[in-house]
């Protein structure tokens, strides 16, 4: 988990998550920070592992850890931050030492890690699902606010993060 080490500790993701920090001081949902990010890696890795996928536990938690990256960018100009998430993972995956072919499937999976797909062991479907788990829907103190619970539905606890 090396390399994963080097992301965590990366200057430019550093960056990135102070600017997220920034746009979401007075959010009230949801925020986009570290411990979501390792919430997201740590649920993503158990379905890897219940589903047997093959996946490296590296790119797993590197997908995790940078899915959310350019979120500051939504908020600046309305950017995908999917996509922009996608954009900036690959200087910091390449500073930490990821090969282009890892690269290059760690970023497809966070370019679509919004898009509901038909189901599989792929890192992009295991990314979103991991990614709607790790929400706290059941502790939330503003669920009557959120747009995703807007037609009285209830929050159903699947992975506790």
């Amino acid at each position: 988990m090396e390399r994963v080490n080097r992301i965590a500790s990366h200057e430019t993701y550093k960056s990135h998550l102070k600017k997220i920090a920034k746009w979401e001081e007075h959010r009230n949902f949801c925020k986009h920070d570290f411990i979501h990010f390792l919430d997201v890696c740590r649920i993503a890795w158990i379905l890897s592992l219940e589903e047997d996928a093959d996946l490296s536990k590296e790119a797993v938690y590197a997908a995790g850890l940078l899915h959310d990256i350019g979120r500051w960018s939504e908020y600046q100009s309305g950017t995908d931050h999917a996509l922009e998430s996608a954009r900036l993972c690959v200087e910091i995956l390449e500073d930490c030492g990821f090969d282009l072919e890892e690269i290059e499937i760690i970023k497809e999976a966070i370019a679509s890690h919004r898009i509901k797909d038909s189901g599989g062991r792929t890192l992009s479907n295991i990314l979103y699902r991991a990614d709607k788990f790790s929400r706290r829907c059941y502790d939330c103190a503003v669920i009557g606010e959120c747009k995703k619970f807007q037609n009285g539905e209830k929050p159903y606890l699947e992975y506790c993060a």
